[in-house]
């Protein structure tokens, strides 16, 4: 019975606080209010998609891969853990600077009898 009279107080706060809030600021108020509570409620998750997105391509930036073996290593030791191959030519160079027809591999259809 308490919890019942709690619930009741509660609730009938609230609506005295709307009844004198609304005649003084108005019904525009009250809809701006709740329209840019649930405005904040859509961006925040595409913000921090937007950021997760953002992070994840900073990471990747970081990634370089071992031009004798393949094997990947995020940049912070100078040769390879797998091969042992010099990773700082790796860096160096720009994946801007090679030609097309050097990154392309040609592949021949042959028929199988």
């Amino acid at each position: 019975m308490n919890y019942f009279l709690k619930i009741n107080k509660t609730i009938l706060i609230y609506s005295v606080i709307a009844l004198i809030l609304i005649p003084i600021f108005g019904i525009n108020f009250l809809i701006s209010f709740l329209g840019n509570i649930l405005l904040l409620l859509f961006l925040i998750p595409i913000l921090l998609l937007i950021l997760v997105f953002i992070g994840f391509n900073s990471y990747k930036s970081k990634l370089n891969s071992c031009n004798e073996c393949g094997a990947i290593s995020l940049g912070l030791s100078e040769t390879c853990v797998n091969c042992g191959a010099d990773l700082n030519d790796i860096s160096k160079k720009n994946q801007f600077d090679k030609k097309p027809s050097e990154s392309t591999i040609e592949v021949k259809a042959e028929e199988i009898k």
